[in-house]
């Protein structure tokens, strides 16, 4: 039988293929619940209980791009289980709002189903090479011990459903930082990964897109709904610039020289893991919040400034800024000064927000944002000067 593995080519680099592109849009859908949940849930609770949904969805993405980084989304029976993945995945996107309600359940099994039904297609696929194949087997392992926890919290109610899924989210994302470890069946080595740097890079910088447009979309949506008044128009254009500014960072020379730096490092899937693994699940929660944020603002531009609405005016843009400076740590072990030092300032404005209207607030965050980008490209020119 024909292989289901990319064919892996001196030179080139495996390009995103417009299926895995199709795959992205049931994100489009999720972002935007997890989103509108947070929105309607601005609690401490409501807010872990996003934290935890966001983090499953990027879980569910995550480990599907790792899988067409090794399986070639060209062949038909990668195609038709990255369609499989779709409508179970727009099932658990659906069952989002009630999570933690009625459709609890439903959320868990169709999550639980993604996760196994992958890792089993992945075992039989790679069945030809014997590293792959016991890497696969650890992996599915760890699906299915995850499935139980997601199950059981799926049955249980209340606090207890909530617990259950921490459980089992911890067992996501513990699970690649211990090589996926079995009894019996040893550990999996990075060194044996053979890791697709580029196309990891392009595919999590789509997602981020999808986080971006998704917080453009209900940002338009909401304007389109308001009366026109200069505060609520200074609100509008200070969201867009946010949006424009945050794909800036991190778009920038940065995210395509990380590519390269792939191709000459000794354990290219250690690095692989904690840049595209791990970090980016901070920016992507960093945009959502930034998304709710914008939507209060727009809302309410001169009311009064909460301490759930300083969270997610300032929080957002932090959580942003925060993740891209852990990423570029990763890769090159420095720290991102021009972010830290932003990230800084956002703490600082947090002591000032009581004080200040939403659009104050709002603004702060935006200019704290666009100083961040201008001092690093300064900083960059000068360098290579």
């Amino acid at each position: 039988m024909t292989s289901l593995m990319r064919i892996r080519r001196d030179g080139e680099h495996a390009k995103v293929g417009f299926v895995e592109l199709f795959f992205d849009l049931v994100f489009v859908f999720a972002i935007t619940q997890v989103s509108h949940l947070l929105l309607a849930h601005l609690t401490p609770l409501g807010a872990l209980e996003a934290a935890i949904l966001l983090a499953a969805v990027w879980w569910v993405w995550i480990d599907t791009s790792w899988i067409t980084n090794w399986l070639d989304p060209e062949r038909g029976q990668v195609r038709l289980m990255l369609f499989a993945l779709m409508a179970a995945g727009l099932i658990m996107s659906t069952s989002l709002p009630e999570a933690f309600g009625d459709k609890g359940l439903v959320f868990a099994c169709a999550f639980a189903a993604i996760q196994v039904g992958r890792s089993l297609f992945t075992l039989w696929a790679v069945r030809g090479s014997p590293v792959q194949k016991a890497n696969f087997l650890r992996i599915s392992a760890w699906s299915l011990l995850g499935a139980a926890f997601w199950i059981s919290g799926g049955l249980a109610e209340g606090q207890a459903r909530l617990l259950i899924w921490l459980v089992a989210l911890l067992l996501e994302f513990t699970a690649p930082a211990v090589g996926y470890v079995v009894p019996g069946l040893g550990r999996s080595n990075t060194t044996e990964w053979d890791v697709e740097g580029a196309h990891l890079a392009e595919r999590v910088g789509l997602f981020v897109i999808i986080c971006l447009g998704e917080s453009i979309v209900v940002t338009g949506a909401t304007f389109a709904d308001l009366t026109w008044t200069p505060p609520v128009v200074v609100a509008f254009a200070s969201a867009l610039t946010t949006a424009i500014t945050m794909w800036w960072l991190f778009f920038n020379e940065a995210h395509e020289a990380a590519a390269d730096t792939f191709v000459h490092a000794a354990d290219p899937g250690a690095i692989a893991r904690r840049v595209y693994t791990y970090c980016p699940i901070i920016v992507v929660a960093g945009i959502v919040v930034t998304a709710v944020g914008d939507e209060l603002a727009l809302a309410h531009p001169m009311g009064a400034t909460t301490v759930a609405t300083a969270a997610v005016l300032l929080g957002g843009p932090l959580l942003f800024l925060l993740g891209t400076s852990l990423s570029i740590l990763a890769i090159w072990g420095k720290v991102a000064w021009p972010r830290v030092t932003g990230i800084g300032l956002l703490v600082l404005g947090a002591l000032a927000s009581p004080l200040l209207p939403p659009l104050a607030v709002t603004l702060m965050s935006t200019a704290v944002l666009v100083l961040t980008a201008i001092w690093e490209s300064v900083a960059g020119r000068e360098t290579k000067a």
